[in-house]
């Protein structure tokens, strides 16, 4: 056995020295035989053109594309659609029996009970408090309906006491106007008052004249009744004529008349200082009057002033009984709010009660399998502590991690199948779930498959091996040992282009199959060298023999 691998060995080295070192001997030979030196020739035959070496034979597959399905393939594990810890809300004594792993449990069948306490008597509490609270919303709203039935009463005060203001305004306008009228007759008066004097003194100093005038008309009645004696005795002595006694009578009468009109003088003059007088206490009582309308006009002016004033202060009371109006209508609401926040606040209580009464009772959230007993009888439970835990594996998800260069080819509702490592049970399913985020470490994608799990044969945890029906696309099958690489280590295949040309075309493995393997990146209808491809390249001319697919 050793002779024999050694002796392979040796020839698997041969063959490689002969087509990486002796690569050009090796065509030529492989063309006719002709050795270096036939081809190179001592006289100048190394000008013979490649067109004269004769065409390398090769068998060449005549190849037609096909649609063919692709798959993704994966490897994951089984996951419980879903796996809940059912804990306990509040804190009690268990008093339920528990139930024990394994067992089955349906939707809404109790897992453990606590025990109620003084939890009712709070609920009691709490609906009472509701009850109270519910009874003062109405006495709250009687408040603000009557609250709001004493605004139109309000509103209608300040419109009054607002158009007494402009009545009050005018009477002060009036008054004010007054004033200047009464002091211009007050000027007006005190004005006649020096003339009224002037008069007086004018008529008082008549009076001495009229007075010297009456003395003067006494003397000569005195004077003329003296001559007048005088003329009588002497005309009763004989001693007088008759004509100087008439003279003397004439005098007597002229000195009489004289009398009479000083004395007449006299009266006038006193009547004119009694007139001036009267004229003089006149022009005063005008002034007096004129007086009396000035502080009348400017007491108007202060009682239209006040007027005005207790107008203003109507209005600023009448404001203040809106804005108190308004005030009990925002308290009224207040009430109102304040009873509806006592409602809320009763009802969230009962809410509360009932809430933690209902949290005595832990029941399953789904139909699945415990995986854990439940509490046990006469355990405390707190807030957080652990009931049991629930897993549902009817239907169960399985789980894979998609590469990001195969991604693309996975979508939703897509058809996958799936077998067991243990057993080797296929199942199929679809895809319900795929990752829009990549795995930080990993750089792949989650995707989940939905399958049926009746009987509940298939386990949480279990390996699957996964695919994933992709997007069909166009390929060509070809053998395996078609495949070649070029001289930059590209993986692609040799064809046949025109007039038996050798060409280099890349190509990508889609998948393989017992037949060969399914290749993209050649044109539709392709003749892709399968024997000898290895011993030409590209632009080399060859011999073809054709082959059919079948084949």
């Amino acid at each position: 056995m050793r002779i024999s691998s050694l002796i392979v060995a040796g020839c698997v080295i041969v063959s490689l020295y002969l087509v990486i070192f002796e690569r050009d001997a090796l065509l030529a030979f492989a063309a006719g035989g002709a050795s270096d030196s036939e081809m190179t020739g001592e006289s100048g035959d190394s000008a013979a053109t490649e067109d004269e070496l004769p065409a390398v034979p090769v068998v060449v597959l005549a190849s037609v594309a096909e649609e063919i399905e692709q798959v993704v393939l994966l490897r994951g594990r089984t996951e419980a659609m879903r796996s809940v810890e059912v804990r306990s809300e509040t804190s009690g004594r268990v008093i339920s029996d528990p139930l024990r792993k394994g067992a089955f449990v349906e939707q809404g069948d109790l897992l453990c009970e606590i025990d109620p306490g003084t939890r009712q008597v709070s609920q009691d509490e709490a609906v009472a408090r509701l009850s109270e609270a519910r009874a003062a919303l109405p006495a709250a709203r009687a408040r603000l309906a009557e609250a709001e039935a004493a605004l139109p009463a309000a509103e209608a005060a300040i419109v009054e006491a607002k158009t007494r203001v402009p009545e009050a305004e005018a009477r002060l306008a009036e008054a004010r106007a007054s004033v200047p009228t009464a002091e211009a007759r007050l000027l007006e008066a005190e004005a006649n008052v020096p003339a009224a004097e002037a008069g007086l003194a004018q008529a008082r100093a008549g009076l001495p004249a009229a007075e010297a005038s009456v003395a003067e008309a006494r003397a000569r009645v005195e004077e003329a009744r003296i001559n007048l004696n005088a003329a009588e005795r002497l005309s009763d002595n004989g001693f007088a004529s008759e004509v100087r006694l008439a003279s003397a009578r004439a005098a007597s009468e002229a000195a009489k008349a004289g009398l009479q009109l000083a004395l007449s003088q006299q009266e006038g003059a006193k009547a004119t200082v009694q007139n001036a007088l009267s004229a003089v206490e006149g022009a005063k009582a005008a002034v007096s009057a004129a007086k009396g309308q000035v502080e009348s006009a400017k007491a108007a002016v202060q009682s239209a002033m006040s007027g005005v004033e207790a107008a203003n202060a109507g209005v600023i009371s009448a404001q203040s009984g809106l804005e108190g109006a308004r005030a009990a209508i925002e308290t009224a609401k207040s009430g109102i709010e304040s009873a509806n926040a006592g409602i809320e606040s009763a009802e969230a209580a009962v809410a509360a009660a009932e809430k933690e009464i209902g949290n005595l009772t832990i029941s399953a959230p789904f139909d699945g399998l415990l995986e854990t007993d439940t509490a046990e009888l006469g355990s405390l439970l707190q807030p957080g502590s652990l009931c049991g835990t629930v897993i549902q594996l009817s239907p169960i998800k399985l789980v894979a991690f998609v590469p990001e260069a195969q991604v693309d080819k996975v979508e939703l509702g897509a058809l996958a199948g799936a077998r067991l490592a243990s057993g080797g049970r296929e199942v199929t399913g679809e895809v319900t779930f795929l990752s829009r985020s990549a795995d930080t470490a990993t750089r792949t994608f989650r995707v989940e498959i939905m399958v049926e799990n009746e009987n509940l044969t298939i386990r949480d945890g279990q390996t699957v091996e996964i695919a994933i029906r992709a997007a069909s696309q166009t390929a060509h099958l070809v053998p395996q040992s078609a495949l070649t690489l070029d001289d930059d280590g590209t993986m692609g295949l040799r064809v046949l282009e025109d007039d038996n040309i050798v060409g280099f075309r890349p190509v990508e493995i889609l998948r393989d199959s017992r037949n060969g393997l399914y290749v993209s990146g050649l044109e539709d209808e392709a003749d892709i060298i399968v024997v000898g491809q290895e011993f030409v390249i590209a632009g080399v001319r060859v011999k073809p023999t054709w082959r059919e697919a079948a084949q």
